[in-house]
């Protein structure tokens, strides 16, 4: 019996413990506590508003929609990703040398403080590490569109 319970014993503490870095537990790359604050309900918002398309692992869905992770597109400018959260997308774009033409609905209900946190978290996880984007970043990057967009 008492090797019983050692075994669920260790079991449970596996089960617990912190998973390593892999692509779906990407918060585990983030080592700044800062960022953190942000990242974590980004998060819970990107699951929400942008993994059903983009995917958790941020690898996309084939040829209709383009990855995140590791994507040109998306490293090339903070300021046109919060632009295409807020706004959308259409038209054709080339990411990692792959043509997308599929439409991106706007979001014009995220709050800057949604976007900043959704952004925070996307450009601190599959190596990247541009710290913490703010709500008032955000809100400038809103009030125009960018030249590359």
């Amino acid at each position: 019996m008492k090797k019983l319970a050692g075994l669920a014993i260790i079991f449970l503490a596996f089960s617990c413990a912190p998973k390593s870095s892999d692509e779906t537990n990407t918060l585990a790359q983030i080592s700044d506590p800062e960022v953190m604050k942000f990242a974590i309900p980004g998060k819970k918002l990107y699951e929400n508003y942008c993994g059903n398309c983009h995917q958790a692992d941020g690898k996309g869905l084939g040829k209709l929609i383009p990855p995140l992770r590791d994507a040109d597109y998306f490293k090339a400018s903070v300021h046109r990703t919060v632009w295409i959260i807020r706004h959308g997308q259409k038209g054709e774009i080339m990411v990692n040398g792959e043509k997308y033409n599929q439409a991106m609905p706007a979001n014009p209900n995220l709050k800057p403080l949604e976007i900043a946190q959704i952004s925070t978290y996307l450009y601190n996880i599959w190596g990247m590490n541009e710290g913490v984007i703010v709500s008032s970043d955000v809100e400038k990057y809103l009030k125009n569109a960018p030249e590359n967009y």
